[in-house]
């Protein structure tokens, strides 16, 4: 089985600087634009690439935090669709896997 001391803290650690990564994306985002239209259009681009940034980083921030709630009430690494365990290569390739190999093949069917 996957130690979970080890992920917990490498998550908690993920979680920090994505966290920071955030509220620096928020605060560029929150800057004035430039009067300038040509300015303007350049930086109305930028902000879309980084509400795509924050987006993403959003996302990655639910993922851990699930995984960390799973990880403290122990049903880190038991599939939420049979109830068996996930397995620990599965879970070492994806950490924030919620389905054993055999319910994440259904489910895509």
């Amino acid at each position: 089985m996957t130690d979970t001391k080890e992920l917990k803290s490498q998550l908690e650690q993920r979680l920090i600087a994505l966290e920071a990564r955030v509220a620096n994306l928020e605060s560029d985002l929150r800057t004035a634009h430039s009067q300038d239209w040509e300015e303007r259009t350049s930086e109305i681009s930028g902000d879309e690439v980084l509400e795509g940034l924050e987006s993403s980083a959003m996302d990655e921030i639910t993922q851990i935090r699930s995984v960390l709630k799973r990880i403290d009430d122990d049903s880190y690494g038991d599939c939420g669709g049979c109830g068996k365990e996930i397995g620990a290569k599965r879970l070492a390739a994806l950490p924030f896997a919620v389905l054993c190999i055999h319910c994440a093949n259904r489910a895509a069917s």
